[in-house]
């Protein structure tokens, strides 16, 4: 019987809910095994080492769970609403609720200063920034109406946030230890690991609500240079064709060209260069939801403190960085050759030596490098449908 009750309470804490739950919350990352049988034998070996056992379950999970206590104390004392002042205000003011600030982002561990003070001085500002990056808010120290909305959200929904995203935490492989690339969606952001290490990340634009980025996992393959760009038929129908209508020459002034047709639909692609929608290379793991990442002319747009605006592919700020990093085991392939093979003018395929795991996360709340607790915007809505699976009493 006590048997029994491991196994269960081991796929329950470990494992997670059952899949269903993944997968209508469009979650198509295929969800960690774990051997329980191996796993309580191990146990049972080690009779000394047990206080050291370690839950297999990724480590974004543990910390997590700290704050969700640090969150759940935090819900037992008062949470007013913050009252914004009838004026903007900016640095050098002075106003009651500048005190009542202070006092949030010390409980919020963002300030460890004078909470007394009305004044908005320099050390606000630099609390303030604290705050904004961690929710992934413009950093300029300001009280706008954005960092106001932050620190006005209910110690109730960050709750709920932790949960889910605990619950996401458990479906995850527990480690790896070779390459991979991670992009968080609400976040934003490609990270690059060597085993559990984080080399790097760069900022990315992600799909819009109305065409969003899934949530998945592939193998990346190969790198196409100088790419054409296969317009997709449902941006053919709603774009092209009437682009097409109002101007004849549409498709010439957007390097554009007719390779057949299909159901009486113009098969279209666009053709390598600075002006492909694509940019000047891509980095294809093939999946049936046609994503996959890519350079971009729209530079500006890396800028942009929330950054939903492609079709579903994902838009990388630092494309040359991320083809060394790829290629760097590769013969050959320097800096200077990536650059000439991405002004080539026309379009190369290099097969990667070694294939390169690519997932697709949503996580709108995590612990970033320094264990420091973020938050982001549930940009698709995925949370709530969640939490109400996950907790009683909504």
């Amino acid at each position: 019987m006590l048997t029994a009750q491991y196994f269960l309470f081991s796929k329950i804490a470990w494992q997670g809910q059952d899949d269903s739950l993944s997968t209508t919350a469009g979650w198509f990352i295929p969800r960690k095994k774990i051997v329980y049988a191996q796993l309580l034998d191990s146990l049972l070996s080690e009779q000394d080492t047990i206080g050291l056992f370690t839950e297999p379950v990724y480590r974004q999970y543990e910390l997590l769970k700290s704050f969700l206590k640090k969150y759940r104390d935090l819900s037992t004392q008062a949470w007013p609403v913050l009252l914004d002042s009838l004026r903007p205000l900016k640095p050098g003011d002075s106003a009651q609720v500048i005190a009542q600030i202070r006092q949030r982002l010390l409980k919020l561990g963002d300030h460890n200063g004078d909470t007394l003070s009305t004044r908005y001085d320099q050390s606000l500002i630099e609390s303030l920034e604290h705050f904004q990056q961690r929710h992934g808010l413009k950093e300029d120290g300001l009280l706008g109406p954005d960092t106001f909305a932050q620190l006005n959200i209910p110690l109730e929904q960050r709750i709920k946030q932790i949960i889910v995203n605990m619950e996401r935490c458990r479906w995850l492989p527990v480690r790896s230890d070779g390459d991979y690339l991670a992009v968080n969606i609400p976040e934003y952001k490609l990270h690059v690991y060597r085993g559990d290490s984080l080399l790097w990340s760069c900022n990315v634009v992600v799909g819009q609500s109305w065409s969003r980025t899934t949530v998945f996992f592939g193998e990346l393959k190969h790198i196409v240079f100088s790419p054409y760009w296969n317009i997709p038929e449902s941006i053919v129908i709603k774009e092209v064709l009437p682009g097409m209508r109002k101007d004849h020459d549409y498709l010439s002034k957007h390097d554009m060209e007719i390779t057949a047709y299909r159901n009486k639909i113009p098969v279209v692609r666009q053709r390598p260069g600075k002006r492909n929608s694509l940019g000047l290379v891509k980095f294809m793991f093939p999946n049936s939801y046609n994503i996959y990442m890519h350079d971009t002319p729209s530079k500006s747009l890396f800028g942009e403190t929330e950054r939903a605006f492609s079709h579903g592919c994902i838009r990388v700020m630092e494309p040359v960085k991320l083809a060394e990093f790829l290629l760097a085991n590769q013969k050959n392939w320097n800096k200077g050759r990536i650059l000439d093979a991405m002004h080539l003018g026309r379009e190369r395929y290099v097969a990667l030596s070694q294939q390169v795991p690519v997932y697709i996360a949503y996580l709108t709340a995590f612990c970033d490098r320094n264990n420091v607790l973020n938050f982001r915007n549930d940009i698709y809505n995925l949370d709530e449908p969640m939490a109400a699976s996950l907790i009683a009493n909504q």
